[in-house]
């Protein structure tokens, strides 16, 4: 499917994660940067590495952009989410400033 571009930094981090490379995925974060699991909050590279291990990468996540759409400074990914741990539809809504992903929250 033909989507607008993604910025930068959400970019690599999808690739990142389907990649299995958790040190790319981190790169993409802020350091005080976050993901919001359901309400469930991990902030910092090492709290994000913990969840990532546990629910994400460590699950030999692959995710499929089906769409997306941006507005101001927050950019909302859908995708087909595949891999050992949940599968099926998902979106991420990444926040970004300063060539960064600030928070990752995981939308439905």
């Amino acid at each position: 499917m033909t989507h607008a571009p993604l910025p930068i930094p959400v970019a690599a981090a999808l690739e990142a994660a389907n990649a299995g490379a958790i040190e790319d995925f981190l790169a993409a974060f802020a350091e005080d940067g976050a993901v919001d699991d359901w309400g469930r909050v991990f902030r910092g590279h090492d709290a994000i590495r913990s969840w990532s291990d546990a629910e994400f990468i460590g699950k030999q996540v692959r995710l499929t952009v089906t769409g997306c759409r941006t507005a101001a400074d927050t950019t909302t990914v859908s995708t087909e989410v595949g891999g050992n741990g949940y599968n099926g539809p998902s979106d991420f809504a990444f926040t970004v400033a300063d060539d960064h992903i600030t928070l990752m929250r995981i939308t439905g």
